[in-house]
């Protein structure tokens, strides 16, 4: 056996075990920064450290503080906050406490908020601010279990018997561990690998989102595994600012406290810019959208500077993709990442005027950014890559506790999410459909028993709804999804037929629509209308006798529709919404092949036919 197969095999049954382990071996080394706004209110935020040691001190308190509340082991704590140092501190302490995080994005509206703190019957919510706590307090009737709301920050806040500031919570904790020193110890050395850690809810084709059960030794798991594939180090500096409520952004801290190296933690999307040349990270994790914007951005800036300018950033982009592709390929037959000599030097003269700007712009210090939620476009990869800025696609789901495949270093591919992570089995079914087998998979879904059944055999193999296909040397490239969700480049899944149905709610108009968005930024929307009802519309605004198409072509018409559309996203939550629309110039039938006799949407046959409309509802949203 493999030092690294006995690494993982002989991994401890909880992080929470690893934290404590990690605390006694480094206590002074540095574990987190995180942004403090200037005390004047202007200029650059200051940044603060804490210690490992005292990074426990807050944890073992906040632990101690649930106790106090009376949380008992696997009992639920929601955490509703965006990404910040006090998510990460108080989901330890809720592991160490050994009581379970149910994670709640901060966006979701209060409705969906409730069902899964009812759901999930977390007994206490830890709350950002005024706005989550609203949330809690208006459903407070419907949420029998909850007892408690701590909320970070308490600005507008009034608290009481049921909501109560963080720092109260640390308080009631460091008072408790003074009567019992070691309850926090006891409480970590109890834990099993399959007590319940986790709950995290994602969307599902019914429109109520699925809670997806994660153990201790999953996150245990992730916590050896992710190290072993040589991804981490112990001296590198990540910048963390992907949502914690989403199990990508969820699994980095546990291959953090694995290798002890420093995280500067700071979610707030619109500081990233700002914030890469401060902290100089090595590493950090993306969504496609984040390199897209990038992409985007560098594009405009030249485009910006004229046309001689922007003739040679298209070059630079164009040298870049070659470079990438040959070096990579050459990488792959002969171990060594070569590339003739014309080539260099063209790289060499693009690497001055182009890519060496795009680097310093990620901090200077990038060794790597790893990408997951999504598919990254090719050329986007190839573009970055060629730069210099070196994007490790990577694959996994809630299900299987987001890492299972993940690029190897200077061994990754472009265009693939890399190779399983150690103690990771992978097969494909004979209709294409990726299965996962390893330590990472679901117990299960919570309260959903047949479900559960339908993705996860007795065997332990996962059903994935993704299809894929495996090299030779174990690379897995994802070639299409068999599960009718569709996923947006910023990670979020979206059910389309539950957008479309909701649409024809409110309008009545509509005949058929089309919601697109996957591996997108935004969703868009082909809608086509009813003929007779559209008619009878048409005849009360000054447009009697004119053909569908004349009608459907008529401002009046798209102003009118477009009015449905802003009426059905007050009720979306903010990443289903539809952008964009294109109004089509007939209805949908079946002698066309776009619906089936049964009536139901061929989606491929209809993005297949107007692919030009799709494509024009995202022109400019990423430069080619």
């Amino acid at each position: 056996m493999s030092d690294t197969q006995t690494l993982i095999e002989n991994r401890p049954p909880s992080v929470a075990a690893l934290f404590l382990e990690r605390v006694a071996s480094t206590p002074e080394a540095e574990a987190y920064r995180y942004p403090v706004p200037a005390a004047s209110g202007t200029g650059p935020d200051d940044w603060k450290s804490l210690t490992w040691a005292q990074t426990a001190d807050r944890v073992t308190a906040i632990a101690a503080g649930l106790v106090e509340l009376g949380v008992n082991p696997e009992e639920r704590v929601a955490l509703a906050s965006s990404t910040r140092v006090e998510w990460i501190l108080a989901d330890l302490g809720i592991l160490c406490a050994g009581a379970a995080t149910t994670t709640v994005y901060p966006q979701t509206n209060a409705e969906e908020s409730a069902y899964i703190l009812s759901d999930s019957q977390s007994r206490v919510l830890v709350a950002e601010n005024a706005e989550q706590v609203a949330k809690a307090v208006a459903k407070r009737d419907e949420l029998p279990d909850l007892t408690r709301v701590v909320v970070v920050d308490a600005e507008g806040v009034e608290t009481d018997d049921f909501v109560i500031t963080l720092a109260e919570l640390e308080r009631r904790g460091a008072a408790r561990l003074e009567k019992e020193p070691e309850l926090i110890k006891e409480r970590v050395a109890a834990i099993t690998k399959d007590q319940l850690a986790t709950l995290i809810y994602t969307s599902g084709t019914t429109g109520r989102p699925k809670g997806v059960r994660l153990p201790h030794d999953n996150w245990a798991y992730m916590a050896r595994a992710i190290p072993a594939t040589g991804m981490v180090h112990a001296d590198d500096v990540q910048y963390l600012w992907l949502p914690l409520a989403h199990v990508f952004g969820k699994v980095l801290i546990s291959g953090q406290i694995a290798v002890g190296h420093v995280t500067a933690v700071d979610g707030r999307v619109d500081k990233i810019i700002e914030n890469l040349p401060v902290v100089q990270p090595t590493y950090m994790a993306a969504v496609p959208r984040i390199f897209e914007k990038v992409y985007n951005g560098v594009a405009a800036k030249a485009k910006a500077g004229g046309g001689a300018k922007y003739k040679i950033f298209q070059w630079a982009a164009e040298v870049a993709r070659e470079y990438a592709k040959v070096t990579q390929d050459n990488f792959r037959r002969t171990g060594t990442a070569s590339a003739p000599l014309g080539l260099r030097t063209k790289h060499g003269i693009a690497d001055k005027l182009v890519y060496a700007k795009i680097r310093e712009a990620f901090g200077g210090n990038l060794r790597a950014c790893i990408s997951g939620s999504a598919a990254l476009a090719p050329d986007i990869g190839f573009f970055f890559a060629g730069a210099g800025v070196h994007i490790l696609e990577g694959y996994g789901l809630t299900e299987s506790s987001a890492a299972s495949f993940v690029n190897p270093g200077e061994a990754y591919r472009t265009g693939t999410v890399g190779k399983p992570l150690p103690g990771t089995e992978v097969r494909i079914a004979d209709d294409g459909e990726i299965l996962l087998r390893g330590p990472g998979i679901m117990q299960g879904y919570h309260n959903l028993p047949e479900k559960t059944s339908e993705v996860l055999e007795e065997d332990g193999w996962f059903h994935t709804g993704d299809i894929g296909e495996l090299s030779p040397d174990g690379y897995l490239r994802i070639t299409d999804r068999k599960k009718d969700l569709i996923k947006t480049s910023s990670g979020k899944y979206i059910a389309p037929a539950e957008v479309e149905g909701q649409f024809k709610a409110v309008c009545p108009y509509v005949s058929n629509i089309l919601v697109h968005g996957a591996d997108r930024n935004y969703c868009t929307a082909l809608i086509a209308l009813d003929e007779a009802a559209l008619t009878a519309w048409a005849a009360e605004n000054g447009m009697e006798g004119k053909s569908y198409a004349d009608i459907v072509a008529a401002p009046a018409t798209v102003e009118m529709v477009d009015g449905y559309v802003k009426q059905l996203n007050e009720g979306l939550q903010r990443w289903q919404t539809i952008k964009k629309f294109r109004l089509l110039p007939r209805d949908l039938d079946v002698e066309h092949g776009e619906i089936t006799p049964s009536l139901k949407l061929k989606r491929p046959v209809v993005e297949r036919e107007y692919k030009h409309l799709i494509e024009e509802m995202y022109e400019g949203a990423r430069e080619a």
